[in-house]
């Protein structure tokens, strides 16, 4: 099943439970043709107990099959209706609010699962000599059963990002490549709960995956949110020398003595500046990197600092090197994003059929991919 049916469905589900909704209003107003109508509707979108039980109970009141009212009670049917509206409309109200927080048992054992998993293959579920369409296939099956705003169990934004790391990260060559030799190990050094397996993490956030999977499917959660840690340590010293200005004499120590630390932090982080070389080059031109130099064997343009001759005489082969393997990576990395933003394109007209969007998806130029096919043609 596609997701464009799984999302068909739901929208169904929900334009059923409306129609419902409609009836038993219209229960309690007196008007059983429009409630009998909306729940036929109901049936028709998306079939459901509540609405075959509810139609029965009209159907029998209309050919005169109802419950006769006890002694006493109007003999119109007038107890009878208002009796059924009130317990339709109460059936109705709990069992929209149960759906409203519930989550299914599959939803929950799939995040367990992946919750369990110990490298990114276990997560999308494929082999490890897997190709680019099992990936896609895999992610497009879990994203959208692990999606928070469509899977409600605990844990299902944790799976969700995990899913997406994982796919970032096995879509992309090299990361792929280094993932394979380092990823195990250095997954065990890091914290147990993390799900970026290792440290490794692709370029674009989950939610952004999926967006480009699905064009922006579901409504933007908390999936990408991050936490920030902000240091209070300079805020509290200056409370706490605040609090002691009440006699001068003392406050200049406490002042002193509270700054310290802080003075001491800030010339060690000035002494490490001047320690920590910077790079021998770099691909863009800046302040410091104001000469430009190219490769002899890509002819990849580079930038160095004014004293490169000097210092790097005689290491002109090892960081033309250095230049071309960085080159390189930053190709890799566009030409994926490229490759995968104009499929996904593709993808999506195919499926709705939207002949205008195939054109745009088709003439889309893949640049990154054009200059590696030339490098290493």
């Amino acid at each position: 099943m596609t997701h464009l049916n799984i999302v068909k469905m739901d929208g169904n589900k929900d334009e059923s439970e409306r129609c419902i909704g409609i009836a038993v209003q219209s229960i309690a107003a007196g008007n059983t043709d429009k409630a009998i109508k909306f729940l036929k509707k109901a049936q028709r979108l998306f079939p459901s107990k509540k609405a075959a039980d509810l139609l029965s109970k009209l159907t029998a009141q209309s050919n005169g099959e109802a419950e006769q009212p006890k002694a006493g009670e109007p003999g119109d049917g007038e107890h009878v209706r208002r009796r059924m509206a009130s317990a339709s409309a109460q059936e109705f109200s709990e069992n929209k609010e149960n759906t409203d927080h519930d989550y299914t048992p599959e939803q929950l054992e799939a995040v367990k699962r992946i919750k369990k998993c110990k490298d990114y293959y276990e997560v999308l579920d494929v082999k490890k000599d897997c190709l680019e369409n099992d990936l896609k296939k895999a992610y497009r099956k879990l994203a959208l059963l692990m999606h928070p705003d469509k899977n409600k169990a605990p844990g299902a934004t944790e799976a969700f990002k995990a899913i997406g790391n994982a796919y970032a990260v096995l879509s992309d060559p090299d990361k792929r490549r280094k993932y394979d030799v380092y990823g195990p190990d250095l997954q065990q050094a890091r914290d147990e709960s993390d799900y970026t397996h290792g440290g490794f993490e692709g370029d674009i956030t989950p939610e952004e995956l999926f967006n480009m999977f699905f064009g922006g499917g579901f409504p933007s959660g908390n999936v990408n949110r991050r936490p920030h840690h902000h240091h209070h340590s300079q805020r509290s010293h200056f409370y706490a020398y605040s609090s002691g200005r009440e006699q001068q004499s003392e406050s200049g120590l406490t002042l002193i003595l509270q700054l310290a630390p802080i003075l001491l932090l800030i010339l060690l982080s000035l002494l490490s500046s001047f320690l920590v070389n910077d790079p021998v080059f770099s691909l863009q031109q800046t302040g410091k990197y104001t000469v430009k130099k190219q490769t002899q064997n890509l002819q990849v343009p580079y930038y160095v600092k004014d004293d490169f001759n000097v210092e790097y005489r005689g290491e002109l082969r090892r960081i033309e090197r250095m230049v071309e393997e960085e080159y390189l990576s930053q190709l890799r990395s566009s030409c994926w994003r490229e490759r995968s933003y104009k499929e996904n394109m593709l993808w999506r007209a195919r499926n709705y059929g939207d002949a205008r969007l195939y054109q745009q998806a088709s003439d889309l130029r893949t640049p990154s991919c054009d200059r590696l096919q030339q490098i290493y043609s």
